[in-house]
């Protein structure tokens, strides 16, 4: 059996992105712009072909769709993010002093996730769909959607409003 041999042995996993080698690579990102879009727009591209430039048009798609899903995931950093929502939450307008950062941080994560998620769309485009969803992206919290949506407006306006630079937990 064949064995992956990693420059460190006890560094951390990188999570290394294949083609660049830089770090921080976001698999699920590129899976759901390969899924998402990209795939279904070589295929229809390549049908004008017939079945054979359907398929490979979808695999072309694909690849081209998994990149801009990938180029949207990574432009915030999650750890970032995380770390300054941890430290503002208790001076945001909506807090509650009985909730703790672990019922907001589901909210914030949400917020950031989705707002990659729905790139071009703005917060009350799609506030309806994130409510709806919102009972399986809730994690520990015990904040109904009520109470969440305001958390998760907030991370989503602070991504769509960042301009760049690391200290804004967006990646230039």
């Amino acid at each position: 059996m064949a064995t992956i041999k990693r420059e460190h042995a006890d560094a951390p996993d990188r999570n290394t992105d294949p083609l660049s080698g830089e770090a921080g690579a976001h698999p699920v990102g590129a899976g759901l712009g390969a899924a998402a879009g990209g795939a279904a727009i070589g295929a229809a591209g390549g049908a004008v072909a017939g079945p054979a430039g359907a398929a490979v048009g979808a695999v072309v798609g694909g690849v081209l769709g998994g990149l801009a899903g990938k180029e949207v995931a990574e432009s915030y950093d999650p750890t970032v993010e995380d770390a300054y929502w941890r430290e503002a939450y208790t001076t945001r307008p909506y807090y509650d002093k009985t909730a703790t950062y672990a019922e907001y941080r589901p909210a914030y994560r949400y917020g950031w996730e989705s707002r990659s998620k729905h790139a071009g769309k703005t917060f009350d485009q799609v506030e309806p769909a994130l409510g709806r969803d919102w009972e399986m992206a809730r994690a520990e919290s015990r904040l109904a959607w009520d109470k969440a949506k305001h958390a998760t407006r907030d991370a989503w306006e602070r991504l769509e409003n960042a301009k760049s630079g690391p200290a804004c937990g967006v990646k230039s």
